[in-house]
């Protein structure tokens, strides 16, 4: 479906949604790989999520710059955690990489900065641009290090033929969910496809709801677990934790959801043989690309609550590219990265991947299936991704590896957050 310009948007709200994040971290990373071009040019590896937009965006510079060519492949998640964050190390990394936004991850732009393994972009036009509310996602000792193309909404993707088959609509309460799912499964449909066994979609549904039962009613959590006068275990993290218990209980998920993965998890929303599977925006091009038809598909914010008040979203600064501080091609990276920053590349980047574009020359173009969350921005009930206020690298794989033994019955609700206490405890 082509994008349209939408006007209630809040661009003050979209501006103030990252404020020292961690952007999508692994939300965006997905899984997902291939490869583009040929040759010894620029050598660039992504995130699967980023591939609409990044391959245009090479492909169109490439078309009005004869003497550029470029390597493409993608890497999954765990891959850029630790593959090639080894390779920057060592000094034999790509001229140019995936790099997740503020802090939160081993490939967070804070870190890797940090570690002086990026290139200081701050020199570039574009930069001047970014409002004051995203810096701390690309900026470090306020030098700017990533590019990213806009911000990202998490929410549920949805089959509107499996909807309508089962005789529902759209639920705004989490009784209203799980009314909704209960109907479906009497249909024979999977209500929520999970493929845990991918390890960053297992934080997803956590993101979704935490915002409705923590931040609604505390909105400066963030604050307190940072002044040590907040915990995971004594907030409404626990609540977010076993409504995510019962959905499993109720046997609302796939069959095994830590032996299934976010390739098979989108295949079953996309054919119909699931309904729903919660997941970021910007990952919404693969759900299209299973489905027969892209119409097949919208998106809804998952509520948390009873409360139709207190059911708020998670947005986040998506996925960036950054230069290998080390590279023999540092010329060419920074034009291409210049080219990026331009608002037609951003808003055909931020098309391809389903985000609100960082900046635009007038009106942003919003992908309409963002539609539904837009009212959220403009009322001011949207929070960052959580782990871009937590202070080191341990919180996130803690959370994946906790949400796994939950789904598998290996630990309790108490046990989880108490692990993710003591890595969110641990020094930076």
């Amino acid at each position: 479906m082509a994008p349209v310009i939408d006007r209630s948007i809040s661009r003050r709200r979209v501006l103030q949604l990252m404020g020292g994040a961690a952007g999508v971290a692994t939300l965006a990373a997905c899984g997902g790989s291939g490869s583009s071009s040929s040759g010894g040019g620029l050598k660039v590896v992504g995130a699967g999520s980023q591939e609409a937009g990044l391959r245009k965006a090479l492909d169109d510079f490439k078309k009005q710059n004869s003497d550029f060519d470029f390597n493409l492949s993608f890497s999954p998640a765990d891959q850029l955690q630790t593959s090639l964050r080894a390779q920057l190390a060592a000094g034999n990394a790509p001229d140019m990489h995936a790099v997740y936004p503020g802090n939160g991850s081993a490939m967070s732009m804070v870190q890797l900065s940090k570690a002086n393994l990026l290139a200081d972009l701050s020199d570039q036009a574009w930069t001047k641009k970014i409002p004051s509310g995203f810096k701390g996602a690309y900026q470090q000792d306020s030098k700017t290090y990533i590019f990213s193309p806009g911000t990202s909404v998490l929410g549920a993707i949805y089959n509107k033929k499996a909807f309508a088959s089962a005789g529902v609509e759209v639920p705004t309460t989490w009784s209203e969910l799980l009314a909704v799912c209960e109907a479906l499964k009497k249909k024979g449909i999977v209500p929520l496809a999970l493929g845990a066994q991918t390890p960053w979609v297992t934080q997803l549904i956590n993101y979704a709801l935490v915002p409705g039962t923590v931040y609604a009613k505390q909105p400066d959590f963030d604050d307190k677990m940072a002044a040590g006068s907040a915990t995971f275990a004594g907030s409404g993290w626990a609540d977010a934790m076993t409504k995510y218990l019962e959905l499993q209980k109720r046997g609302f998920f796939n069959d095994n959801p830590n032996g299934t993965t976010y390739e098979q998890a989108t295949s079953m929303v996309g054919t119909g043989k699931a309904a729903m599977a919660v997941q970021v925006s910007a990952v919404l091009q693969a759900y299209r690309d299973a489905a027969p038809s892209p119409d097949d598909l919208g998106m809804f914010p998952l509520p948390a609550t009873d409360t139709v008040a207190e059911n708020w979203i998670p947005g986040g600064i998506v996925v960036g590219i950054a230069i290998n501080a080390k590279t023999k091609k540092a010329d060419q990276a920074r034009k291409f990265i210049e080219y990026c920053g331009q608002p037609d590349t951003i808003n055909s980047w931020a098309e391809a991947v389903a985000c609100v574009p960082l900046y635009s020359d007038g009106e942003p173009k919003v992908d309409p299936v963002l539609k539904p969350f837009l009212p959220f921005l403009s009322a001011d009930k949207a929070v960052p991704f959580m782990d871009q206020r937590w202070p080191n690298a341990e919180v996130q794989p803690t959370h994946f590896a906790v949400v796994q033994e939950l789904l598998g019955g290996r630990t309790t609700v108490d046990g989880a957050l108490k692990k993710m206490d003591e890595a969110y405890r641990k020094a930076t």
